[in-house]
């Protein structure tokens, strides 16, 4: 049986020599190394999608890929695609390390310099473990599409831009078309989810930072279920406690909630830290908010620029929602693609914040009558980004999500959302 093998090595020596031993491996069938870790998870997500089958059976990745630790890498990529076995290369040969790597979810370790006949047990026992999980799994499409929900970012170009408005309506939308839904607010130090939802809990996300493994259970603990039935992950009340959420807890955090809902929604705010960029990058889809105006369209080409620098996200793989627009103004949308080189959406929020203004001051941003055209705007957009099941996306948004949603209310109330 032949042994599709990924290598994912940032160093080009390094992956000159890793390739040359891969090519003497009988049976292998070695793919060209991707160079860091967005790369890498691009690259199984795209395979992923069209077929279990197309995923190789094993990834190698290098100690020293970026911009994810390595460890952390082989986490996610163990969590999102457990039929692939991942072998972690290090010259670094310790007990400690290697039962750390084991715990990420690594099927083994191939010490550096390498040798050929440690890299072609390593592989062979990792290939076999992957043959073992796919026999169990099955290749038909429902296997094949389901590695773990889909984790949709929001962010802000700059503050006031109507970034948690839109994630909370991205969220109600795709809970009222039957998909179960994490909502969770990574603006750590002024996240308002709660405050929009009407909700008073003191469990937060910063609650689960210094977990290391994060049981159901634990995840249950933390998380509130509102009467909508969106499981809200909250921000912490004390704003200082959003530095105990580092990047590496945010991953797991997120990578958690991902195992356990079919949509994850992230409300990242307008600040980039640690945490959030870490969300952004291992994000499915990174929605950009803006307003058409100058300072915030500015805003919006820096932040895309700084997402770029710290090889957070490329341009191209950024969508940029223009909220409040109007005929009259100057900015349109496709002049807002231009300048941040992102696509745009194909929806835009018009400019009615009358509509929004009694419901966000009750706190019940949920009870937005379904007439207003920004709620079918943004369940239009939940639509649009495949947040919503096929059935409701073909029809009016407004009005088919709002009453489907209306129908399930109760039922948020008696039972708890469950995993996919």
């Amino acid at each position: 049986m032949t042994t599709r093998i990924l290598p994912a090595v940032g160093d080009p020596d390094a992956a000159r020599s890793v390739t040359t031993l891969l090519s003497q491996l009988p049976d292998a069938e070695p793919a060209p190394p991707v160079a860091d870790s967005t790369q890498l998870v691009d690259t199984l997500a795209r395979l992923a999608a069209a077929s279990l089958d197309e995923l190789p059976e094993v990834v190698l990745v290098h100690e020293r890929i970026g911009p994810v630790p390595a460890l952390e890498l082989v986490r996610e990529v163990a969590l999102r695609f457990p039929a692939v076995g991942v072998v972690l290369i290090t010259a670094d040969a310790s007990p400690v390390l290697f039962s750390a790597a084991m715990d990420s979810g690594a099927r083994g370790l191939v010490t550096l310099p390498l040798g050929y006949e440690e890299l072609a047990s390593r592989v062979q026992t990792a290939a076999q473990w992957s043959a073992g999980v796919r026999r169990h799994l099955g290749s038909g499409p429902d296997q094949a599409a389901g590695p773990g929900g889909t984790v949709v970012t929001v962010s802000g170009a700059k503050g006031g831009v109507g970034t948690t408005v839109a994630a909370v309506h991205l969220a109600l939308a795709a809970r009222a078309s039957g998909r179960s839904v994490a909502l969770v607010d990574m603006d750590l130090q002024s996240g308002d989810v709660a405050s929009y939802l009407d909700v008073q809990f003191r469990r937060s996300v910063a609650d689960l930072a210094a977990i290391t493994d994060i049981s159901p259970r634990v995840l249950q603990d933390a998380v509130y279920v509102h009467e909508t039935g969106l499981s809200l992950l909250l921000s912490p009340a004390e704003g200082e406690r959003g530095e105990e959420v580092t990047d590496r807890a945010a991953r797991q955090v997120v990578s958690a909630l991902r195992g356990r809902h079919e949509v994850v929604v992230v409300d990242c705010g307008s600040r980039l830290d640690g945490a959030n960029a870490a969300v952004i990058e291992m994000a499915d889809t990174a929605l950009l908010v803006t307003t058409p105006d100058v300072v915030a369209v500015r805003a919006a080409k820096r932040t895309v620029r700084m997402w770029e620098r710290l090889q957070v996200r490329k341009a191209e793989e950024t969508i940029t929602l223009v909220n409040r627009q109007h005929r009259s103004s100057e900015i349109q949308p496709p002049l807002v693609q231009k300048i941040t080189g992102t696509r745009v959406a194909g929806v835009s929020v018009p400019a009615h914040f009358k509509e929004l203004q009694a419901v966000v001051d009750a706190g019940r941003l949920h009870e937005l009558d379904a007439k207003s055209t920004v709620k079918q705007a943004l369940w239009s957009l939940a639509g649009e980004l495949g947040l919503v099941r096929a059935a409701q996306a073909a029809g009016r948004p407004g009005k088919q999500l709002a009453r489907s949603g209306a129908d399930r209310g109760s039922l948020g109330l008696r039972r708890r959302t469950g995993g996919r």
